[in-house]
């Protein structure tokens, strides 16, 4: 029998925190954090944490357990949410797993085997440093120029994606993997394709897209209201890398570059708004690829009710479940 498993997605600013916690009292159970920043000690209001309230209400894991110079990644993600989640079946609940990075998600979810070549951070930036230096206008270019000699597969899957990730599946080819084995599926995009690992209730959030940057930007101005710069300030100044892959994330990254003089702060509180309205509809596209999502509109529901429905939705899929 699969291990059960809640899952409530959504893109960034949509209600998950206030939704996850309103079920988990619903069902006495515990939240799995899906969010890469959430790991992070210190990190608090540019990641838009739960309150210590809001964690003391309900059993969280995978918050705060990592310093801002660590770094963290799907396969880190993937190892520890698996151990959470068989501990909290044997206890007789079922887990919530609440998060808005896609990726991490979606390879628990439908277990992804990933590549046994290890990162190597310096190889990483020597990589990068080169590519900026010989084809400063369009660096990726020049990458996937340099993944095509090794992985002529991988460089075309990858045409559109990222530097990171095409430096990702660089080093991998070096190692003699490929980064295509990391899907135990290459039918991405059929539902046929995913046999989830789990007997997983998936549920996603989403609000009408001007609702939703609304809240986006009304939650960007919380954030700068409660702090976010002083936060930055603080963790800089206790030895944060500002090239660590914490102080690299939407919030961390713009008022950095405002705290060492580079841009302004309304060009700061700009540039936060527009990077996260970005990655909403990027989470938004991502989401699509995984048809098993059963899609609510929480518009004008309280937490209350939103509970009510999801409960609801969660008793359909399970039948008895313990409460």
């Amino acid at each position: 029998m699969k291990p059960r498993l809640i899952a409530i997605l959504g893109p960034t600013a949509v209600g998950k925190t206030g939704a996850a916690i309103a079920l988990a009292k619903h069902l006495a159970t515990e939240i799995i954090s899906g969010d890469s920043q959430l790991v992070y000690r210190g990190f608090d209001i540019g990641s838009a944490k739960p309150t210590a309230e809001e964690l003391s209400a309900v059993p969280h894991h995978l918050v705060n357990i990592l310093d801002g110079n660590d770094g963290y990644n799907v396969t880190d993600f993937c190892a520890a949410a698996k151990r959470k989640i068989a501990e909290i079946n044997f206890r007789g609940k079922i887990p919530i797993l609440c998060g808005g990075t896609g990726l991490y998600v979606k390879a628990l979810l439908e277990g992804y085997q990933f590549n046994e070549t290890t990162g190597n951070d310096e190889y990483r930036e020597q990589l990068e440093r080169e590519a900026n230096e010989i084809s400063p206008e369009n660096p990726r270019v020049y990458l996937l120029q340099k993944l095509q000699a090794l992985d002529a597969a991988a460089a075309q899957s990858l045409e559109n994606r990222d530097v990171r990730r095409i430096i990702r599946a660089i080093e991998v080819a070096q190692g003699g993997e490929s980064i295509s084995r990391e899907r135990v599926s290459t039918a991405e995009d059929t539902a046929e394709a995913r046999d989830l690992v789990y007997d997983a209730c998936v549920i996603g959030l989403t609000r009408e897209r001007s609702m939703l940057y609304e809240r986006v930007n009304l939650r960007v101005d919380i954030m700068l209201q409660d702090g976010l710069v002083d936060e930055v300030r603080g963790l800089l100044a206790s030895g944060i890398d500002r090239s660590a892959q914490s102080m690299r994330a939407i919030g961390y990254r713009e008022t950095a570059s405002y705290l060492a003089g580079e841009i302004s702060a309304e060009k700061m509180a700009e540039d936060i708004k527009k990077n996260t309205r970005h990655f909403a509809k990027r989470q938004l596209t991502w989401y699509r690829r995984m048809p098993y999502i059963r899609w609510v509109d929480p518009t004008g529901l309280s937490d209350e009710s939103l509970s009510n429905v999801l409960f609801d939705i969660v008793r359909v899929h399970f039948g008895e479940i313990p409460v």
